[in-house]
């Protein structure tokens, strides 16, 4: 299977990046995408040429590591899929395929594809620690959780962070990302002794960091590969709102 790729080359984050056009004669349409992307750099490598830089982990859809743009889409065309769980079947024979780096004010770009994450990790920490007794763990049945409200608390911490709301939002937002969040600890008893502070802390620090505001196209929704959904984000403002009036 042969593909024509074009690929953001930038040296830095100074640099002025471009587009370059490579073509990958010898692919195997089981590839995934990262494989198709490790071909390319043994390619570059054997060439004496320095490889396209891009994140990557686990390659199994759990770290949210791999982000980039494919064709204009985060994580590429297939919904509920992250670029490595992406193959090379959902391609044609003789496409051309544009790849690029996720693009954010917020997420600034190191490196061709490879970029600058770590305001997820800053959102977070400004939320503290939960006051939970800590040691042997409590007997499951003690924690009186029905079953809806554990599940709906699960959903919400099944993001991984990849960032693909942000960059397939018109904003820029993190609104989704902040409110699965909030939401998964704010739903359960062991948030809520901290759930006003947790909310004003995080949704300040959202704004520090340069995302922009909701304004509810839920497209963040559409290209997450967790399926998180938008109704978080309505949790995250009643819980904001609430701690406002509170504090």
């Amino acid at each position: 299977m042969k593909v024509h790729l074009k690929v953001w080359r930038q040296k830095d984050a100074k640099s002025k990046g471009s587009m370059v056009n490579y073509d990958l004669d010898n692919v195997d349409q089981h590839m995934s995408f990262l494989e198709m992307m490790d071909t390319l750099n043994e390619q570059l490598t054997l060439k004496g040429e320095m490889p396209v830089e891009f994140d990557h982990d686990c390659r199994e859809g759990i770290c949210g590591t791999c982000g980039m743009m494919i064709n204009g889409q985060a994580h590429g065309p297939v919904p509920g899929l992250t670029v490595c769980q992406l193959h090379m079947r959902e391609f044609k024979e003789g496409d051309t395929i544009y790849v690029e780096p996720f693009r954010a004010t917020a997420f600034p770009l190191k490196r061709d594809l490879k970029i600058d994450r770590s305001a997820f990790d800053r959102i977070i920490q400004s939320g503290g620690f939960i006051t939970a007794n800590t040691g042997m763990p409590a007997e499951a049945n003690n924690l009186l959780i029905v079953h809806e409200t554990a599940e709906s608390a699960f959903d919400s911490a099944a993001c991984i962070g990849c960032g693909a709301c942000v960059a397939t939002c018109k904003n820029s937002s993190a609104a989704l990302f902040t409110s699965a969040k909030i939401s998964h600890l704010a739903k359960l008893p062991q948030g809520e002794q901290e759930a006003a502070k947790r909310v004003l802390k995080m949704v300040s620090k959202m704004d520090e960091e340069g995302f922009g505001h909701c304004s509810n196209t839920e497209a963040c929704e559409v290209k997450c590969p967790q399926g998180i959904s938008v109704l978080n984000i309505a949790r995250m403002n009643w819980e904001f709102n609430k701690a406002s009036l509170l504090h």
